[in-house]
């Protein structure tokens, strides 16, 4: 027979890194602060990449408009406005991997950014971006329940008339309440299992569940802050679509840069 051999295997020792949480900083809005200032400068760093991320947000919304004015689908237009922002932390990878690259002063050009995203295929990163859409999935199903519901016997052909339905009516004062109570809660879903996930899925060889878990911790355990912090990506995000989307080309680099930084605030790096 074989002896075995005492001591842990190199699988045990993954097993063992694996199943060890994250440690969760306390921060506050000084680290916000702070961590704007070294997004907006990842930004300054590399204007051009950074934007195009940016543009290829704004051309996808304009898209999305487009294509609902061209289907007919006039009272999809708010409901997609307002959910667009959901599927923003998937949108930020590329914006993640620059950051991470000039706090470590790397050069880097775009075929390395590109690779790290196309290699985002084959890790956890792709069952995110499947939260991410499904949810945005849920709020537009439940967008269209609640229209049927309490607009059953209003009638509207253009973008006016919906408007006009929504907010000129009782029925569409009951459908904006009861959007707007779905809407925050599932934000607020999305939010608490992504805000720090999507940074770590990139940075660490980690499983989406235990990700979302400490992006959860993250959240309970500094409940203000991060509050703060989802309301100025709401507000930043919604201010910048009003230009035909054009804002999101310097907003949404920005941003991401910024949860970067504030993720390495609130979750130090694993010890080796």
């Amino acid at each position: 027979m074989t002896p075995k051999i005492a001591g842990s295997t190199p699988h045990d020792n993954l097993a063992a890194k694996q199943q060890a949480k994250p440690k969760v900083n306390k921060v506050s809005a000084r680290d916000i602060t702070a961590s704007l200032r070294a997004g907006y400068a990842d930004f300054l760093a590399r204007p051009f990449m950074s934007g195009f991320f940016g543009l290829i947000y704004a051309v996808f919304g304009i898209l999305i408009v487009w294509s609902l004015v061209w289907l007919g689908k006039i009272w999809m237009i708010i409901p997609a406005i307002v959910g667009f922002p959901l599927v923003t932390p998937f949108a930020a990878a590329g914006l993640y991997e620059m950051s991470r690259r000039l706090q470590k002063r790397e050069s880097f050009g775009w075929s390395e950014i590109f690779a790290v995203i196309a290699k985002q295929r084959k890790r956890e990163m792709g069952w995110m971006a499947f939260v991410t859409l499904f949810i945005f999935w849920v709020w537009m199903y439940q967008v269209r329940l609640w229209l049927a519901v309490t607009l059953q016997n209003a009638s509207f052909s253009d973008l006016g008339g919906f408007l006009n339905a929504v907010l000129f009516t009782p029925q569409g004062w009951t459908f904006l309440a009861i959007g707007t109570c779905v809407g925050a809660l599932l934000s607020a879903v999305l939010f608490s299992v992504t805000v720090v996930a999507m940074p770590m899925l990139l940075d660490r060889e980690t499983d989406i569940v235990s990700a979302m878990l400490t992006s959860i911790r993250v959240v309970t355990e500094n409940p203000v802050v991060m509050l703060t912090w989802a309301a100025i990506i709401s507000v930043t995000m919604l201010l910048s679509m009003v230009p035909a989307f054009l804002g999101l080309i310097f907003t949404l680099p920005i941003l991401g840069h910024t949860t970067w930084h504030l993720y390495q605030r609130v979750v130090p790096p694993a010890e080796a």
